[in-house]
């Protein structure tokens, strides 16, 4: 991607961890900031909204699995991230932060700048 463009719902491509097929994930937003230099990859976000509790522990392992082909494919330097909105308690959290994925809140926007952005 350029430096400083953007896309939303993007098939990203991964391999299966047999290594031997190629599928598209598809990932809600695809950044590559203007801080970027050439060869760097992109900033991944999924965005994740819950009205309750309940099914946001469903669905952790979702994000987790993707977070493993991105890396899987593209080395450990992948950032993948959720963009979240709504209920997500502290064991949806803790989990997804020990695969390393990180967070930003709606209402907090502009931690966006944390992440180059």
């Amino acid at each position: 991607m350029p430096i400083g463009t953007f896309s939303f719902r993007m098939n990203v491509p991964v391999t299966l961890e047999n290594g031997t097929r190629s599928v598209n994930i598809p990932v809600d937003a695809v950044i590559m900031p203007k801080t970027a230099t050439l060869g760097d990859l992109p900033v991944f976000f999924e965005a994740k909204s819950a009205g309750d509790f309940t099914n946001v522990n469903k669905r952790r392992k979702e994000e987790a699995a993707k977070m493993g082909q991105l890396r899987s494919t593209y080395g450990e330097e992948v950032r993948f991230n959720l963009f979240l909105c709504g209920y997500f308690d502290s064991g949806y959290l803790g989990y997804e932060a020990a695969e390393g994925i990180d967070w930003v809140w709606e209402h907090r926007i502009n931690d966006l700048s944390h992440f180059g952005i």
